[in-house]
């Protein structure tokens, strides 16, 4: 009963706060004079925005999405996309240009400095537009292009610049495409980076994803990612990894449903057998079987010190593996990608650690992780989750022993997709950034570890108990938990097997017996 009445509480709750999101907007923005234009550039644009909407820009200013900086208070870190160094593309430092494409403003060209201050360099359009034209230019520190530009290089097609005027008088709440034009490409490409995040989200079918997709409940990220103050909340350096509070309800909670229980409640399920699970497994565990599901590939190793081969006539190679996957790029080095894919697991209290760029490497003992997760099974706020597991290989100074700050983008004669020479780019990196390097390289091999929370097919395609319980678990490996039908216990065994002992000699007894008696009887 209360579990019923729980579920249709958060049933209530979630059409509420849809309803909030997805109403008709109250205003006819293609009436407002300020948004006829023309516009010469989107600065322009975001003007007229803040003519009626005048506190958004400070709002925006105060995010991450905008600092690129996030004060990690259980590790004392400064992390945040202008800090940490990734197993990707390294770092946005030195790389600003093309990095910054999606920052949610115009004009970052120099990382080392805050972002612009002027409230005209908020961009309102990268989150609002419904017209699906609007479109950073990889190369221009997040404007549009105004002009026709060729892209990708060398290409031949050309971009048009957008209507400014149109996109204005047709904005709207974000939906996955508006997020998705920045979460779906991180790492330098569609899927590269999450594993879980992609352009089939933008449209995915219910088997795909049961919250997004239109023939399920056609969430928008923000219908979980619930924002208030421009601010949105969930963050992949302080995770939410277990949530005992359960549904979200006025007066209750913050209202911020980034939680699976914040809607479906500690006890989800009919079978209380499953509810057990609840304090030891997080719900992606089983209901985000594989990830990449889509049809789209994600990176799952990136080995840079192959970066910079040319074939004979000195041009850069591109090869492509036995599915059409680039294998091979100078720019780039070697790729193995990946579908389908069953994560990794492991404890997880939602605390994520960074190795940064400062910190000098054990190399006693390699892969180097990246980052890496607290918890344990020994604590109540750790609970088993999946992850993609981001293998490769990066430069490091071997000498210093740090990682090294890679300067890859740019025309510029010193940086790697340019000269193809890591001594050259990697001196501009240092010297660009401000970290000390010695002259002397070499590659390391690295891991890296994002957590598993979207994908999520419908109920009957979860995990079976045969995928953990089984001779082949999931889970093997992972310490202090017992598994029936994987795991083996000798005390068990044997008790077990004097109870099935004790069980076959107590039927043989009354068979005898009942021989006896019955033989007796007709003497």
């Amino acid at each position: 009963m209360v579990t019923a009445f729980m579920a249709m509480l958060a049933l209530a709750v979630v059409s509420i706060a849809q309803g909030a999101e997805r109403s008709p907007p109250t205003a006819d923005h293609s009436k407002f004079e300020a948004l006829k234009g023309p516009f010469e550039d989107a600065t322009e644009v975001t003007e007229a925005c803040l003519g009626c909407h005048t506190e958004a820009a400070d709002q925006v200013m105060g995010t991450t999405h905008w600092t690129w900086l996030y004060d990690h208070q259980e590790t004392g870190q400064q992390l945040g996309k202008s800090k940490v160094i990734n197993s990707f593309c390294g770092m946005v430092v030195t790389n600003e240009a093309r990095c910054t494409s999606c920052h949610v403003g115009y004009g970052w060209e120099d990382m080392n400095q805050p972002p612009p201050q002027a409230d005209s360099a908020v961009d309102c359009l990268v989150c609002h537009d419904t017209t699906g034209d609007y479109w950073k230019f990889p190369t221009l520190a997040g404007h549009p292009t105004y002009v026709p530009r060729e892209w990708p290089k060398g290409s031949g097609k050309m971009v048009q610049p957008p209507d400014l005027a149109n996109i204005a008088q047709n904005v709207g709440a974000s939906d996955r495409a508006n997020c998705g034009s920045c979460h779906f490409y991180g790492g330098g490409g569609d899927g590269v980076k999450h594993g879980d995040l992609d352009s089939s989200l933008v449209n995915p079918p219910k088997s795909l994803d049961v919250h997004m997709s239109p023939e399920g409940l056609d969430f928008a990220c923000a219908d979980c990612h619930s924002t208030w103050g421009h601010n949105v909340s969930g963050s992949r350096y302080q995770v939410q990894a277990k949530d005992t509070v359960g549904i979200d309800v006025p007066g209750h909670t913050d209202m911020t449903r980034t939680t699976c229980e914040s809607c479906h409640g500690a006890s989800p399920h009919e079978q209380q057998k499953l509810n057990d699970h609840v304090d030891t497994l997080a719900c992606q565990t089983c209901h985000v079987p594989e990830f990449a599901r889509g049809g789209v590939p994600t990176k799952m190793w990136w080995d840079w010190s192959t970066a910079g081969k040319l074939d004979e006539d000195g041009n850069p190679i591109t090869e492509y593996d036995e599915n059409g996957h680039v294998s091979y790029l100078s720019e780039k080095g070697n790729f193995r990608h990946g579908e389908d894919v069953v994560p990794h697991y492991a404890w997880f209290d939602g605390t994520v650690e960074y190795t940064l760029i400062d910190k000098k490497l054990d190399l006693s003992n390699p892969p180097m992780d990246i980052n890496h997760f607290d918890g344990g099974p020994d604590d109540p706020d750790s609970r088993i989750w999946p992850f993609k597991l981001m293998r490769g290989k990066q430069p490091f100074d071997t000498e210093l022993g740090t990682l090294l700050v890679t300067h890859v983008f740019g025309a510029d004669d010193t940086s790697l997709w340019s000269n193809f020479n890591w001594q050259k780019a990697l001196e501009a990196g240092s010297a660009m950034s401000g970290m000390p390097f010695s002259g002397q390289f070499d590659f390391v091999e690295t891991r890296m570890y994002w957590p598993i929370a979207h994908m999520v097919p419908p109920a009957e395609q979860a995990l079976r108990c045969g995928s953990c319980h089984a001779a082949e678990s999931r889970l093997a490996g992972i310490g202090g938990i017992y598994m029936p039908g994987h795991d083996s216990n000798v005390w068990l065994d044997w008790i077990g097997w004097l109870a099935v002992a004790l069980t076959l000699l107590g039927v043989i007894l009354h068979a005898i017996a009942r021989m006896i008696f019955k033989g007796r009887k007709h003497s």
